[in-house]
């Protein structure tokens, strides 16, 4: 990408952000950003507690293998009969499948974390470009029976709320009323 390209996205993402900073500014929106700042906190949190937990008990297996390999030397030099090889050595396969289970299961983790992170980037995103276009920023409120958001004014340096309950009008009824809030 050229620095002329580059420039022309930074002014254009400018005045969005300010718009996005302003809005951003009232209790209920920091207050639902800090809710999922929270949120993701806690699950990384989480996250990295299972990481531990899982990293312990790999340790545990390492030792357990260890002690595994060294029962198999100690019979190896004992010259033990062949089912204790036998036995002993289904023990250090299963240990070794169990390991490889938890690494998997740790990097399925870590792969879920990293598509979480890209989803929420991808939607705040989708949210800053529909504001841009529309003036609208809607409300994300999953328990909300009404259609709600803001409508933004740069110009008039104006925030309004709006709701709309499509339980009171028909979907074209509400469509062509948040057309006429987008372009009055």
């Amino acid at each position: 990408m050229g620095d002329a390209a580059r420039n022309f996205e930074m002014k254009n993402l400018i005045p969005y952000s300010d718009d996005l900073i302003n809005l951003l500014k009232s209790e209920r929106d920091s207050a639902n950003l800090s809710k999922f700042l929270e949120q993701f906190n806690v699950l990384v949190s989480q996250s990295d507690a299972d990481f531990k937990g899982v990293e312990s008990s790999i340790l545990d297996y390492q030792n357990k293998l260890d002690s595994c390999n060294q029962k198999i030397d100690a019979a190896k030099s004992e010259v033990a009969s062949d089912s204790e090889l036998d036995m002993l050595q289904k023990e250090l396969e299963e240990e070794l499948e169990r390991e490889q289970h938890q690494r998997v299961s740790i990097e399925e983790r870590r792969e879920n974390l990293r598509k979480l992170d890209k989803r929420d980037s991808r939607a705040q995103m989708k949210l800053s470009m529909y504001a841009s276009v529309t003036n609208i920023i809607p409300k994300l409120d999953e328990q909300q029976s009404a259609i709600s958001g803001h409508i933004v004014e740069r110009e008039k340096k104006v925030v309004q709320n709006f709701e709309i309950d499509p339980l009171k009008m028909s979907p074209y009824d509400t469509c062509n009323h948040i057309w006429k809030m987008i372009n009055p």
